[in-house]
């Protein structure tokens, strides 16, 4: 009888020095971009979605170089004192690293990289955990997906999950239909997993990604500005690796 696989041992060393390769390889990407790049942005990120930060990467593919996830790796990159800072000034950025922020950098001026992040906030579904925007109330009548345009009511077969998400539906002409106005969600409370998915279902989108700027360094002042702002909302923690780092998402 063959050997099963999944009995095969892994040998620890061979992860730890696969790990510390890794690290190794962002310090030093992040030290090379810091040589090559005007700017060093420090930005936080709320509502964060992998998707939208693709999207954000390939619009500046040209013009920037963004790391996010693994602050500490990049952290120690840059220096967190004077002493230690790769170039003058970033160790102000470095003691920032923490939470859910990544580093940009650029060639682009301030003026030019606060505005379009200021403009660029698409919509997102929730999740389990963040704050309901608004009270969403079905009112009596065919369940209506709002994905389509115009809505257009669910599939009979879609009523199982309807009722396991707590709706009180019946069948009415093959239509899972309302014999009631049943509220999904009131407008400040936090999110149920089950009314997160069901808000998905229905096609109701509440949060928006948002990235917010904190600071930026110059390379050839070595000065770093502080940005004055509202910090973005976060409702979510983020997701961690067996290191105890927040989960890189950083894509080529």
């Amino acid at each position: 009888m063959p050997k099963s696989k999944r009995a095969k041992l892994v040998s620890l060393t061979k992860v730890a020095k696969k790990t510390k390769e890794q690290k190794g390889a962002l310090i030093n990407e992040v030290q090379e971009n810091a040589d090559k790049w005007q700017y060093c942005w420090l930005f936080e990120v709320g509502n964060m979605r992998n998707a939208h930060l693709k999207t954000v990467r390939k619009l500046w593919k040209d013009s920037a170089r963004i790391f996010f996830g693994r602050g500490a790796v990049m952290a120690k990159a840059l220096g967190t004192t004077p002493e230690e800072e790769h170039k003058p000034g970033l160790h102000k950025i470095a003691q920032q690293l923490k939470g859910q922020v990544g580093l940009m950098f650029t060639n682009s001026p301030p003026e030019e990289v606060t505005e379009w992040f200021a403009d660029f906030h698409p919509p997102d579904f929730a999740r389990s955990g963040n704050p309901a925007t608004k009270t969403f109330i079905l009112p009596a009548g065919p369940v209506m997906q709002q994905h389509s345009d115009p809505p257009e009511p669910f599939p009979h077969n879609e009523e199982p999950q309807l009722r396991k998400l707590g709706l009180h539906t019946t069948m009415v002409r093959g239509v899972p239909t309302l014999e009631a106005p049943h509220k999904v969600c009131e407008e400040g409370k936090t999110l149920t997993p089950e009314q997160a998915q069901l808000l998905k279902l229905i096609g109701v989108k509440m949060i928006e990604f948002r990235v917010g700027l904190r600071a930026y360094w110059e390379a050839t002042s070595g000065i770093v500005v502080q940005v004055e702002g509202e910090k973005v909302a976060e409702g979510e923690k983020p997701k961690e690796d067996p290191s105890g780092e927040p989960e890189d998402h950083q894509d080529e």
